[in-house]
C-alpha cells in the first residue's frame, strides 16, 4: 500500500489540502491561466449538405392555439373536452392545406393526453405529455394513421377492424386516423359502418377528406363533422410575416400579399411559395414584390386594373396595347382574364357594399368603387358573363394571347351597349338600339338603324342622330366632371389626387404636382382633353404654390367635420354611454323640404 493510499481519506493530509499558488502564475502545462469572461458562442450555422426541413413541415402547428383561421372548430373542441362530451368519430373536411391531417394528429394527442398532473383528455397541449412525442413521430402503438388511398379494399378494412375490439396497450384510447377517407370502396365503407354505429368505448375514429360529397351519408351521420375554413388573406399575411421574421428573412408586404392571394386560403401552399420566394434574393437582402410577381407568373395588379378601366371605357386600342405589354413581360393570358374576373367582382362588391367590403388595399378599393359608380350593375353582370366565356375560350384556344385580344375587343365594343330592356325601349321610341361602340379613332359602325314596325312587313330607315356638340369646360371642376363622363377612372383619380391647381382658364391649366404624381399626368390630361373638346389644351406641371388637390380638400373637410362632430354634446354623451364605440363614418342625409301650404288651404279642422 502506498502513501497515497494511506492518506487518500484523510482530509488533513498535505496531499489532500488545497494547494496555495499565485493566481497570476501559469501552469507549465497551460492549465493555470487566469479565468476570463466567457466568450459567447456564435450562432450555429447549418452544416453543408445537411437535410433541409421545408417551412410547411418546420412550422406545422404543435398545439390547437397554433392553428390559424380555425377558431370556431378549436372553440367547439375545447368546450366538448371540458364538458366531457367527446364524440367517438370525427370528420374533418376542407380544401388542401388548411390543416386536416395536422388537426387529426392534435386530436389523437388530446384524446390520449396524460401528464404528471393531468389524467384525462385535454386540448391544452402546451406541456408535452407522456404519449405526445411518440404520436407526433408516428410510432405510438395505439394510434394508427392510415392512408385510405392505399387501403381501399374491403379485406384490408376488415383486417383493420378486427383489432378494434382489443383494448389499447399503453394509452387511454385506441385512435384510428384515416386520411382521404373518400377513396374507400363501397364495400369498405359498409364494413366500417357497423363499427361506427356501435364502437367499443376505447376506440376513436378521426377521418379527413377533401371530397366530402363522396363520403356516404350513412358514414357522415355517425360522425361529428368539422368544416375547416379557408384562411383569410389578411390572416395568412400575418402568419407569413411571423414565419419570415423567425427565419431572419426580409420580404416586402406586397410580396406576402401576392403569396397569400396565390395560395387561395391554403396555409401549406402559402408556406411552400414563401419557401420558394425567400431564395429569390441573397441572404440579408429584401425580396421585392416584383420578384415574387415574376416567380408566380402574375401580372401587375395595377396594370390589370388599368386594363379593366380601358375595357369598360371602350378604349379598344389602348386595351390591346396594354395587354401586349403585359404579355411581353411574361403574364399568362389566362391569368390576365382571371384578374379581370376578379376586378369585375370587386367592382360589383364595391358598388353594392362599399370599398371596404372588397378586402383590397385602400388605393385599389377606391379605384374599384370609383369605377363602380360610373357603370351600372347590369353592365357589370354582362361583363362577368362575357369574361367567364372568354376564360374558357382562352384555356382551350391554340393561341391564348390571340383569344384574349379578341375577348378584349368584344368587351370594349359591348361596354356601352344597353341592356335588353333599354334596347327594346329605344326601338319602341324610334331611337337607335345600340351604343356608340368602342373608341378606336374611326367610325364605330353604319350610319343608319333599321326599325321594324309592329305587324307591318315594310321597314323604315331612320337617319342616325346628329353628333352631340363637344363639351367646353369653363372651370376645373367641369374638367374633372368631363373626365368622369368619359369613364376614364384612372385619369380622374390622378387629377383629383395629384393636381394642385395654380391657375385655370379654358384651354390652359397650370398646376403643382403633388408628391408621387405620375410623370406623364400633364401629357395624358392634355391629350384626353383635346380628344373630348376638339381644341388644344396647354397643361403645365411646373407651377408652385398651388391650392389643395380635390382629394386633399375632401380629406381636410372630412377631418374638420369629424372634429366638429366629436365636440357635439350629444355625440359625447353617446360615446360615454356606450364604452368602446367610435365614429366610423360621417354621412350627410338629404332632408326633404316640407312643402308650404298652398293658398286657400287651412289646417283648422272646423273649416270642413
Amino acid at each position: 500500500m502506498t502513501d497515497a493510499d494511506l492518506h487518500a481519506d484523510d482530509p488533513d493530509a498535505p496531499e489532500a489540502q488545497a494547494e496555495e499558488r499565485d493566481p497570476n502564475t501559469a501552469d507549465i502545462f497551460g492549465g493555470g491561466e487566469p479565468e476570463s469572461a466567457p466568450v459567447k458562442a456564435p450562432a450555429p450555422q447549418p452544416e453543408p449538405g445537411a437535410a433541409y426541413t421545408v417551412l410547411a413541415r418546420k412550422y406545422r402547428p404543435q398545439t390547437f392555439e397554433d392553428l390559424i383561421g380555425q377558431e370556431a372548430m378549436v372553440r367547439t373542441l375545447t368546450n366538448a373536452f371540458a364538458a366531457g362530451r367527446i364524440a367517438h368519430a370525427f370528420m374533418l373536411t376542407g380544401v388542401r392545406g388548411v390543416g386536416k391531417t395536422t388537426t387529426a394528429r392534435l386530436l389523437a394527442r388530446a384524446l390520449n393526453y396524460e401528464s404528471d398532473t393531468v389524467h384525462q383528455p385535454s386540448v391544452d397541449l402546451t406541456v408535452e405529455g407522456r404519449h405526445c412525442k411518440a404520436i407526433i413521430e408516428g410510432r405510438h402503438i395505439d394510434v394508427l394513421e392510415l392512408d385510405a388511398a392505399s387501403r381501399t379494399k374491403v379485406d384490408e378494412m376488415r383486417e383493420l377492424l378486427d383489432g378494434v375490439r382489443y383494448a389499447p396497450v399503453e394509452a387511454r384510447y385506441k385512435v384510428y386516423v384515416i386520411d382521404e377517407v373518400h377513396m374507400l370502396s363501397t364495400a369498405a365503407f359498409n364494413a366500417l359502418l357497423k363499427t361506427l354505429e356501435e364502437p367499443p368505448p376505447h376506440a376513436k375514429f378521426i377521418f379527413a377528406t377533401t371530397e366530402i360529397r363522396k363520403v356516404p351519408v350513412t358514414i357522415l351521420s355517425r360522425t361529428q363533422r368539422f368544416d375547416l375554413r379557408r384562411v383569410e388573406p389578411e390572416v395568412l399575411v400575418k402568419h407569413l410575416e411571423k414565419v419570415a421574421s423567425q427565419e431572419g428573412a426580409l420580404i416586402e408586404s406586397e410580396g406576402l400579399a401576392l403569396i397569400a392571394r396565390a395560395a387561395e386560403g391554403s396555409v401549406r401552399d402559402s408556406l411552400s411559395l414563401l419557401d420558394q420566394a425567400l431564395v429569390q434574393a441573397e441572404r440579408g437582402q429584401i425580396v421585392k414584390a416584383e420578384v415574387v410577381r415574376d416567380m408566380l407568373g402574375l401580372a401587375d395588379r395595377a396594370q390589370t386594373i388599368a386594363l379593366f378601366e380601358n375595357v369598360l371605357g371602350g378604349r379598344t386600342a389602348e386595351a390591346l396595347e396594354q395587354f401586349r405589354t403585359l404579355y411581353g413581360f411574361g403574364a399568362d393570358p389566362a391569368q390576365v382574364v382571371s384578374d379581370l374576373l376578379e376586378h369585375a367582382h370587386a367592382t360589383t362588391v364595391a358598388k353594392t357594399l362599399g370599398p371596404d367590403a372588397t378586402r383590397l388595399p385602400n388605393d385599389q378599393a377606391q379605384r374599384m368603387a370609383a369605377l363602380g359608380a360610373t357603370v351600372s350593375a347590369g353592365s357589370l353582370s354582362r361583363v362577368w358573363q362575357m369574361l367567364l366565356k372568354a376564360y374558357d375560350e382562352v384555356r382551350r384556344a391554340p393561341d391564348p394571347a390571340a383569344a384574349t385580344e379578341m375577348a378584349l375587343v368584344r368587351l370594349a365594343y359591348a361596354s356601352d351597349l344597353p341592356g335588353p330592356e333599354e334596347a327594346l325601349k329605344r326601338l319602341q321610341s324610334g331611337g337607335p338600339a345600340g351604343g356608340t361602340g368602342p373608341q378606336t379613332g374611326g367610325s364605330s359602325g353604319g350610319g343608319n338603324v333599321t326599325s321594324f314596325g309592329g305587324a307591318g312587313a315594310s321597314a323604315q330607315m331612320r337617319p342616325a342622330p346628329a353628333p352631340e356638340p363637344m363639351a367646353r369646360p369653363q372651370s376645373f371642376e367641369e374638367v374633372v366632371a368631363l373626365i368622369g363622363q368619359h369613364r376614364d377612372i384612372g385619369l380622374q383619380m390622378d387629377v383629383r389626387r395629384f393636381v394642385r391647381l395654380v391657375s385655370f382658364k379654358p384651354g390652359a391649366i397650370v398646376f403643382e404636382p403633388a408628391p408621387r404624381a405620375p410623370e406623364d399626368l400633364a401629357r395624358k390630361l392634355s391629350r384626353r382633353l383635346k380628344e373630348w373638346t376638339g381644341q388644344t389644351w396647354l397643361i403645365a406641371a411646373e407651377g408652385d404654390g398651388g391650392a389643395e388637390s380635390l382629394h386633399e380638400r375632401e380629406r381636410r373637410q372630412e377631418t374638420e367635420a369629424r372634429a366638429r362632430l366629436e365636440q357635439d354634446p350629444f355625440v359625447q354623451d353617446v360615446l360615454k354611454t356606450f364604452p368602446g364605440a367610435e365614429i366610423v363614418a360621417i354621412r350627410r342625409l338629404a332632408v326633404e323640404a316640407t312643402p308650404a301650404p298652398s293658398e286657400g288651404t287651412t289646417d283648422d279642422p272646423d273649416d270642413d
